[in-house]
């Protein structure tokens, strides 16, 4: 393994704007793979779909459940002035911390409408980091109708200037695994995103188990890095939760040494947060910041997106295959014109 760097200009790396993927694959399980292969160091291109024979004899893989909320809400103030609210995590029932686009004028106690009026909260409390606490009308209700109106987060890399219903309509699918099912994320697990339910089938045909994880995606996972050294980055926490059937069959993979393999790099955050805990938690927040040396304690393996420079997920992979051999790949990816970040391809690391 490569010597240690902690400095975060040495995760950068040069990407042209058109490998930015800005429509998902015309069908999910259609992008391409990179296989790195850490022990020889070997890289070869490969197609998705051919995950289902390239994945290990008798190992485990562990996909994150989570569902993206239709987070994303644009509005306006009782002035008119247009506004955009992102919502971050609720505090409690109809209350949620959110990012508000335009809000330098908001006051306190100043209502907001939402969704062509459908939806109505009121600028409860001015958070740090440029947050508002917005507590929302007839709260019961309030799920149910950001399914309904509220348009999926997603990130400001994929450029939707107007939100038309057809792309509304392609990224509330997309933007989404197939799997998901606990709703909370305000972003999606991404290298999920590959999989289809026919696939999933296939691999548990060859007698792999799939066990499923939650942790809902949030400021954690995406927050820039804004120190050179990294050591001293703070991670936001973000929920999780296994079942406990789930957590007993992880305590026996992990004893038996069975290879798991983690689908996206939440999946390794929930393991690497048991881990850490000695499996004496099956729910909580973690805020666990992996880099370099780090001594993954659950992980054989991992399917990954691209992701961007200088972020915590390219630092995470880093730590589990090496720096250089990372920044290889992406050479090779972007020789080859690979799709990159969210709705882009995707390497397996094993």
């Amino acid at each position: 393994m490569p010597a240690y760097d902690s400095k975060l200009s040495s995760y950068d790396y040069e990407l042209p704007q058109k490998l930015i993927a800005q429509h998902p694959s015309p069908k999910r399980d259609q992008s391409r793979m990179l296989l790195l292969e850490r022990q020889s160091g070997q890289i070869s291109h490969h197609n998705f779909a051919e995950i289902v024979s390239l994945l290990p004899e008798s190992s485990c893989l562990v996909i994150n459940n989570t569902k993206v909320l239709p987070a994303r809400l644009p509005g306006k103030r009782q002035t008119g002035a247009v506004i955009e609210a992102l919502l971050v995590e609720e505090k409690s029932e109809g209350h949620w911390s959110a990012i508000v686009r335009k809000a330098g004028r908001i006051k306190t106690g100043e209502l907001l409408e939402f969704c062509s009026g459908r939806l109505r909260a009121v600028a409860q409390e001015r958070l740090e980091e440029g947050k508002w606490l917005l507590s929302f009308e007839e709260a019961e209700l309030l799920k149910e109708r950001l399914e309904e109106f509220g348009l999926p987060p997603l990130p400001p890399y994929i450029e939707r200037r107007q939100a038309s219903d057809l792309q509304n309509e392609e990224d509330r699918e997309r933007y989404q695994t197939c799997f998901a099912s606990e709703p909370g994320a305000i972003a999606a697990p991404t290298a999920g995103l590959h999989f289809t339910p026919e696939i999933l089938s296939a691999i548990r045909k060859r007698g792999i188990d799939i066990l499923e994880v939650t942790l809902h995606v949030g400021l954690g996972t995406f927050s820039s890095i804004e120190v050179e050294d990294i050591r001293q980055h703070k991670m936001h926490t973000e929920f999780f939760s296994v079942t406990s059937q789930t957590l007993e069959q992880l305590k026996k993979y992990r004893l038996n040494q069975k290879k798991i393999i983690c689908l996206g790099t939440t999946s390794v955050r929930v393991l690497e947060t048991l881990a850490q805990q000695n499996f004496q938690h099956s729910s909580g927040w973690t805020d666990i910041f992996i880099h370099a040396p780090y001594e993954f304690r659950m992980m054989a393996g991992l399917l990954t997106n691209f992701h961007l420079p200088k972020s915590t997920l390219m630092i995470l992979v880093s730590a589990f295959c090496g720096r250089d051999f990372l920044l290889s790949a992406y050479k090779q990816a972007i020789d080859h014109n690979y799709r990159f970040f969210s709705y882009g391809d995707c390497m397996l690391i094993l």
